[in-house]
């Protein structure tokens, strides 16, 4: 492979990666999950975490798998950026995902899922002052997303409905 060929980077459930253009980042699979890149424009330099649930307190195992939750998961993310070279005031981000897949009669906060990680990514990056650019949250469909450092697209295939750029 020469240097200038991209290279597609999966990212898995509860999981996160960073990557430096020409390579792109993608992650499948996201209905309640959701998928927050945090991105440096002038670096090309982009990172993506699969987050499942909103608040790492949920957890009861201590030895608690970070990426998991949008409070460590973004943490994570920020200080690999940062030990990139990244600046935090040149940082940016998009979403996806946060779907309220299936329907409950309970009307149980516990079960909107889907909006309270979009919700907690939200407040975790207004905390940090990083600018939420776009996104394409809620709905009941799952989506599979793709961003480009080098072009900061962020393509998102929602299934029976195709693929939109934001």
């Amino acid at each position: 492979m020469t240097v200038t060929e991209k290279q597609i980077i999966k990212v898995g459930m509860a999981d996160w990666k960073a990557v430096s253009a020409p390579d792109a980042i993608r992650t499948s699979g996201l209905g309640s999950c959701v998928g927050i890149v945090i991105y440096d424009d002038k670096r090309h330099t982009a990172a993506l975490a699969h987050i499942m649930l909103p608040d790492s307190k949920m957890a009861r195992n201590k030895a608690l798998n970070r990426a998991k939750f949008a409070d460590t998961a973004i943490a994570d993310v920020l200080l690999a950026l940062k030990a990139k070279g990244c600046s935090a005031f040149q940082l940016k981000a998009k979403m996806a995902g946060g779907a309220q897949m299936f329907s409950f009669s309970s009307g149980s906060d516990m079960m909107r899922i889907g909006p309270r990680n979009a919700e907690a990514v939200k407040h975790i990056l207004k905390e940090n002052n990083i600018p939420l650019l776009a996104e394409d949250t809620g709905g009941n469909k799952g989506r599979t997303i793709t961003f480009y450092p080098e072009t900061t697209s962020l393509h998102i295939r929602t299934i029976h409905q195709g693929e939109t750029v934001i």
